[in-house]
Parts: structure tokens; C-alpha cells; sequence
């Protein structure tokens, strides 16, 4: 069925429009309320689990991922989720299954390429796929903690009967796509923020190196690595805003004059626009980003995105960009006359403002680019 859905509006309690996560100092992105509509078609679908099994090993299903420095495992989308299920309730799942019970749902979101995406139901379907496959964590899967009956026992070893019972069994799946717009995933990235609250909350960055998975994701996970960067922002984040930062930079750098609140979806909005970019475009982005990085780092330093205290992400977007466009212009060949056109700029009181405060706002975000493009471009 196809249906409007419109996001909730915003809570009694207002949250602050900056706050300080992950050393970072930012929008508060979950603060932030999406002002759109969107056309998304739903509907049911049930699944045998041994059908579900099946998809998965076929690629036709992919769990998706939010952790990069996990070893990456089979039928995984990039790397294994760090949340995942203890032994007791991967084998209660399956006696409720063997038992006859009935089990909770899943989402799925439909792909552009028919692919069926996890959205919630991820431990679920994980859980079946090492009991078929027979190994799990590395160590054979034998059930524990079930009846007598089933105690010890590895999928191969389940007697006919109950062998069929448990590939017969239905999982009842709820499957969504969204209709409009057409490019850029929006909304589904709004469901898999919203079903994916127990627990320790994904970060925006989390949910898009799950939901726009490609070259881009791969792109952004390999600058991250690189030393001039490294120097500029420091240890690397275990929450992945080191990356959305370098995102941040590249959707500013090239589509900036379309900049709407709110900053999550005109993130989502880039990633949808380039997550699959050429070989020219990716060789395009990766030069720019390292020469901007490298000139900022010889320059300026590990102290380039924190005039003041932890870093802060509309100094770095705006830095960033207008060395970028600089270099654009021809190279800088006095890094002496870039650190003291930067410190002018942190010095100038209207900069300091617009980066302390309503950093996501559509005319604070123009006048601190434009103020750091006209500082920035008298570096010689």
C-alpha cells in the first residue's frame, strides 16, 4: 500500500541545537527534525525460514553494518555489527522456532536493485544463518539451554520432523520502499534510525555506512587513514565522525549552494548523489581532500579545527572548503601566508558566533563560508 509519512514534530522538551559527542563539537543532528513528506510504499510478506536462509546466502537479503574495524564476515554488507546477541537468546530464538511459536517480525527495505536491506530483525536472521551453517563466533553451533530433546544438537543433526518444522516456519516480514524522493533514501534512513533505539543509539554516520554501502563508503573509510588527516583531527572516532566530517567537507565543496536544513538529510542527500562515483569522480575527490588536508596540516596544524577546546565541525567545514577552493586557484606557495590568514579568520568576532551557535542554520552556514572563502583566498 502506498501511504504518506510524515516525521514527528518536535518534542516539548527542546534539546540544544550544539552539543559536544565524540570529542566533537556539532549539530545536534538528533535534535534536528526532518520537514519533508515522503511516498513509501509497504507491504507484508511471509518467509520460511528456510527461504529467508536461502536469500541471505544468495545475497538476494544483506544484513547491514555500522562498525568498520571488525573483520568482515560472509553475507555481511562491509563489517559485523558490534550489538549482537549472547548465546542464551540466539538458542531461545530458535526453541521458540522448533517449539512452534510464534516470533516477532522483521523490516526489510527494497532496494533500487531489488536487494532487500535489514532494517530490524538483524540478530534474528543472524542467528539462522550460523545455526544452518553450523558454526557461529568460530565455534561449532551446537544448541544449549533448550529442551532435552534438542540439547547438543547442530541443524544437521535435527531429525526430519523437526528439521521441517523449523524450515517451515514463518517470519513475517514488513517491506518498504520509498517511492519519492526518488535518489537519496531519506526516509529509510529515517525508519532505520528510529527502529534501531535499544541499546547503545547509532550515530548518522553508523546508519549511512549501513544504508548507502559502495565506493563512496569505501572512499570515505580510506581518506579517514591518511596522515595529514590524522594530524588534523586526531585518534581516529569509534563512532565514525571522523568520516562524516570528511562527507561533511565534500557535500559543502559541491553541492553547498543547496544546503537545507536539516544537516543529516543534506548529508544523505550527497551520499545518495555520489554513492557510486566514477573513477574519475573518486580520483577528483580523493586529490582534493588530501591536498586540502595536507596543506592545512603543514600550515596550521593539529590545532587547525580547535580554536578553542575539542573540535569543532562548522570551523572544520568551512576551513576546509576554503582551502579547497583556493588550491583551485593555484597553488599556495608561502604556508606562512595561509596560518596567518586562518588566524585572522578565527580572530574576526562574526566567524567566532557563527561557529559557536545555530551552526546548522541556512544563513549562518552562508556567512561563515563566504567569510572563510574571501579570508582564506589572500593566502598566497
Amino acid at each position: 500500500m502506498a501511504q504518506q509519512v510524515q516525521p514527528e514534530g518536535p518534542a516539548a522538551d527542546v534539546e540544544p541545537e550544539v552539543v559536544e559527542e565524540d570529542g566533537v563539537f556539532d549539530v545536534n543532528e538528533t535534535a534536528e527534525v526532518q520537514p519533508y513528506q515522503y511516498a513509501i510504499t509497504s507491504f507484508g510478506a511471509d518467509f520460511p525460514v528456510d527461504g529467508l536462509v536461502a536469500r541471505m546466502d544468495r545475497g538476494d537479503i544483506v544484513v547491514p553494518s555500522f562498525d568498520p574495524e571488525m573483520a568482515p564476515i560472509p553475507n555481511v554488507v562491509g563489517f559485523q555489527r558490534r550489538f549482537v546477541w549472547t548465546r542464551t537468546q540466539m538458542d531461545k530464538f530458535l526453541e521458540s522456532l522448533l517449539l512452534g511459536l510464534p516470533v516477532p517480525g522483521i523490516f526489510l527495505a527494497n532496494q533500487p536493485n531489488n536487494v532487500l536491506l535489514v532494517l530490524d530483525g538483524q540478530q534474528r536472521l543472524g542467528t539462522l544463518r550460523d545455526f544452518y551453517k553450523g558454526v557461529t563466533r568460530g565455534r561449532e553451533y551446537r544448541l544449549e539451554g533448550v529442551q532435552a530433546e534438542w540439547h547438543g544438537l547442530r541443524y544437521a543433526d535435527l531429525d526430519p520432523e523437526d528439521r521441517r518444522r523449523l524450515d517451515n516456519s514463518i517470519i513475517h516480514a514488513t517491506i518498504v520502499r520509498q517511492d519519492e524522493p526518488t535518489n537519496d533514501q531519506s526516509s529509510i534512513y529515517l525508519i532505520f534510525e528510529r527502529l534501531n533505539t535499544g541499546g547503545t543509539a547509532l550515530q548518522p554516520q553508523e546508519i549511512r555506512v549501513a544504508l548507502f554501502r559502495g565506493p563512496l563508503v569505501d572512499l570515505l573509510r580510506e581518506l579517514n587513514q591518511d596522515g595529514p588527516w590524522r594530524v588534523l583531527y586526531g585518534p581516529q572516532s569509534k563512532r565514525l565522525k571522523d568520516q562524516e566530517l570528511i562527507l561533511r567537507f565534500f557535500a559543502f565543496l559541491y553541492i553547498g549552494g543547496e544546503y537545507a536544513r536539516p544537516m543529516k538529510e543534506f548529508l544523505n542527500k550527497f551520499m545518495g548523489m555520489y554513492r557510486n562515483p566514477d573513477d574519475s569522480t573518486r580520483n577528483e575527490f580523493a586529490g582534493i581532500f588530501r591536498a586540502t588536508c595536507l596543506a592545512l596540516a603543514d600550515a596550521v596544524g593539529d590545532q587547525a579545527f580547535r580554536p578553542v577546546g575539542p573540535i569543532n565541525a562548522a570551523v572544520a567545514d568551512s576551513i576546509m572548503v576554503a582551502v579547497a577552493r583556493r588550491l583551485a586557484a593555484g597553488p599556495i606557495r608561502d604556508l606562512a601566508t595561509l596560518k596567518g590568514q586562518y588566524q585572522r579568520l578565527i580572530k574576526l568576532k562574526q566567524y567566532r558566533e557563527l561557529v559557536d551557535s545555530s551552526t546548522a542554520q541556512e544563513d549562518a552556514v552562508r556567512e561563515r563560508f563566504r567569510l572563510a572563502r574571501e579570508v582564506i583566498a589572500a593566502a598566497k
